[in-house]
């Protein structure tokens, strides 16, 4: 977590219930109008799928799955 949402958090945190639920929508929003279909990759997100395509990967065309 980020130091910048850690803030956010916290002061989400001071407000009350119903507030809290506003800015919850509100946060929503922003993120559906960032990416709609929920394709776009966060920093994070990038960072551990470069490190699996980099890293030990199994194809799953080289899998016996009928095996026991």
């Amino acid at each position: 977590m980020t130091n910048t949402i850690a803030q956010t958090v916290s002061m989400l945190e001071m407000l009350p219930t119903q507030e809290q639920d506003f800015a919850y929508e509100f946060v929503k929003r922003l993120v559906l109008a960032w990416d709609p279909d929920y394709t776009k990759l966060t920093p994070e997100e990038r960072s551990r799928l470069e490190a699996a395509e980099h890293g030990e990967y199994i194809n799953g065309k080289d899998i016996d799955w009928d095996a026991e």
